[in-house]
């Protein structure tokens, strides 16, 4: 607010923007839209005024006119609206008008506070606290101490042999990092800022359910604004070939898909997975349909340098296999080139015909495992196929017998090498071997089959002691993130979760040989990630370890923000009574940074006041005595000697950010 105050007390000397007493907000905006001189004079008189609303361009200022319209535009000037965007939810075009249904137009979701950034985080629902939101264009200042990189605290290397203290850190090193997630982004935004191939996460569903561990009753617009913020971050921090998996309920996704599409643009829009998440509902259900989906919304950085590691998935060769491939090709007998084809694009197309061959039918008896991978390279099926080349080269073949023709593709797998495609009796020759694959080790042949975006396995049933940690109704099974990190990453690729809860995503990423990054701000205490990732390095079995032959081992480094009014409000918190809380008091008057809006002194001649409140709100109060933006300590504050932070710690930040 210190540059709204400065600007307003600037313009003020400004006659003719002035109106019995008061700015008259019509002729500044009049006076900016025609780039008076004078307004644009006084304007650059001003520093920091100047800093803000003027950009160099080769040694020439450029008044950044949009910018200095919204400020005007918002709540000192325009003072029934602290946000510039109307008091409903609803879609708007890139005017800023709302409508029901423009084809023509892109739509952008239009919410309360999008222009805003939200400062708290996620809370135990018995700590709840007002949260703040600083306005883009008029709060600055606050936005930047707010989000500038914050000072990390009790480090410990975990490994085998225990818990160590840290005495370097590599950038290959595993971290688990316990804070607010927003704050903690914009701390490892510039370190590893394009480095991250694959980010999951599984944010609160705005259900407004109570017994959900999370505090999950954020209002819709305050949700909207809380995952905008991040997902804002998050996509900077992605590897141009990097992806993002949000996963979500139906309460929020089609609003989800909106803002995603916003952040990410939606042309990078990959897929929307449905995901069977619960069983089917029995007898007394109270839902019109039982829901038993979630979702969960796939972005690329960049959609064209994206590659899916997992295109298709094994499944057993079942009927619908076994009915169609039923010829086995015993030899293909003496071939003789009969004529060349003009393929056009892909050149000459070279003809054989074939004498002597001999095929073999397969009985339904004879159909078994056993001789699928026995014969697995000569089984076929025939087929009609429906590309324009086959469509122009089939009419040029005999119609009977066996037949082969060979050229060089320009796509598809054998794209610039010789291949050779067969024909029986006038039909196109499909092979097993082209969409099986063989197990030796098994003596086994599994379909290949091309993933989709339906997954109906029962991935969730059995998955409460993976891990050997508990987190009711929000943990997320290993085969699920397991199938997530085939199809996005392969190994030594940068993972990151930074709603952890858990921990689930660092677990199965630790097995699967992923360097992870994960955070989370609750406490769960021995059923925290930490305790987890302990738990994989001493070799847990749950889960995926069967499937990926998981021994334990590894490492990874633990840390946390380093708190300062936030550990007050920990111990208020924490406070039995009120006794306790006048101590506390005293505390914060000589040690804790309070807001500039209260003065200790009138506290002080109030107190008695203070004792007749209830318990709860003296609480409330003390809280919001705190100055919010001094939560956690700035990195670049971190050799202050008001704030003791230790030399061991400045040692180990000042090796955590080096380079920035």
């Amino acid at each position: 607010m210190k540059l709204l105050e400065e600007l307003k007390l600037l313009l003020e000397r400004d006659e003719r923007l002035v109106s019995e007493g008061k700015l008259f907000k019509n002729r500044i905006v009049e006076f900016a839209l025609k780039l008076d001189k004078d307004l644009i004079k006084l304007l650059l008189s001003n520093k920091r005024v100047k800093e803000y609303f003027f950009t160099e361009v080769d040694k020439i200022l450029v008044f950044d006119k949009e910018k200095f319209m919204k400020f005007v535009d918002n709540k000192e000037f325009l003072p029934d609206s602290y946000t510039a965007f109307k008091q409903n939810i609803g879609l708007i075009d890139q005017y800023g008008r709302y409508f029901k249904s423009i084809p023509w137009n892109e739509v952008v979701l239009a919410w309360p506070y999008k222009d805003c950034i939200l400062e708290g985080g996620q809370e135990k629902s018995d700590e709840k606290r007002k949260e703040l939101f600083h306005n883009e264009i008029l709060a600055p200042d606050e936005i930047d101490r707010l989000l500038d990189p914050k000072v990390f605290t009790n480090f410990k290397r975990i490994d085998v042999r225990g818990e160590h203290k840290v005495k370097e850190i590599k950038p290959t090193d595993n971290l688990i990092i316990k804070g607010n997630n927003l704050l903690v982004l914009h701390s490892l935004k510039k370190k590893f800022i394009g480095k991250v191939k694959l980010i999951y996460i599984d944010p609160p569903y705005n259900t407004g359910n109570d017994e959900f561990k999370y505090n999950d009753n954020f209002n819709h617009s305050t949700w909207l604004t809380f995952m905008k913020n991040r997902l804002e971050v998050a996509k900077d921090l992605l590897r141009e070939d990097g992806v993002i998996f949000v996963q979500i309920d139906s309460r929020e996704h089609e609003y989800l898909k909106v803002l995603m599409n916003e952040v990410f643009n939606r042309n990078n829009f990959l897929s929307m997975i449905t995901l069977k998440a619960k069983a089917g509902g029995g007898v007394g259900q109270e839902s019109y349909i039982f829901d038993i989906c979630e979702y969960i919304l796939t972005y690329a950085k960049d959609r064209f340098k994206v590659e899916n590691y997992l295109p298709f998935v094994e499944e057993e060769l079942g009927s619908n296999v076994k009915n169609v491939y039923t010829k086995i090709m015993q030899n293909f007998g003496s071939e003789k080139h009969i004529k060349n084809i003009n393929g056009g694009n892909v050149g000459k197309i070279i003809v054989f015909e074939h004498k002597e061959y001999s095929t073999k039918s397969l009985d339904k008896k004879d159909r078994t495992c056993e001789n699928y991978y026995k014969f697995f390279n000569k089984i076929f099926r025939t087929t009609n196929p429906q590309g324009g080349l086959m469509k122009r080269v089939m009419p040029q073949l005999p119609k009977k017998g066996l037949v082969s023709i060979e050229y060089v593709p320009t796509k598809g797998k054998s794209a610039g090498q010789k291949y050779r495609y067969y024909f029986l009796d006038g039909a196109l020759i499909v092979w097993l071997k082209d969409s099986a694959i063989k197990n030796d080790e098994e003596k086994t042949v599994a379909k290949l089959v091309k993933n989709n975006n339906l997954w109906v396995e029962n991935l969730h049933q059995g998955i409460a002691k993976e891990g050997g940690v508990e987190l009711r109704a929000g943990k997320k099974p290993e085969r699920l993130i397991e199938k997530i990190l085939r199809i996005a990453t392969k190994k030594g690729d940068l993972v990151f979760d930074y709603h952890l809860g858990s921990g689930t995503t660092c677990a199965v990423a630790h097995k699967m040989g992923r360097r992870y990054i994960g955070v989370e701000q609750l406490d769960y205490g021995e059923n925290s990630a930490a305790v987890r990732l302990k738990n994989v390095i001493d070799g847990d079995t749950t889960g995926i370890s069967k499937s990926v032959n998981w021994q334990g081992g590894g490492d990874f480094i633990y840390s946390e923000l380093k708190e300062l009014n936030e550990d007050f409000i920990q111990k208020i918190q924490d406070a039995k009574d009120t006794k306790e809380l006048l101590k506390i008091w005293e505390d914060m008057k000589e040690h804790a940074f309070l807001s500039y809006k209260i003065e200790p002194k009138d506290i002080d001649k109030n107190i008695e006041k203070f004792k007749d409140l209830s318990f709860e709100n003296q609480k409330r109060f003390l809280i919001e005595v705190l100055d919010k933006n001094d939560l956690y300590i700035n990195y670049c504050e971190i050799e202050d000697k008001e704030y003791g932070v230790s030399n061991a710690d400045i040692e180990l930040n000042k090796i955590f950010y080096r380079g920035l």
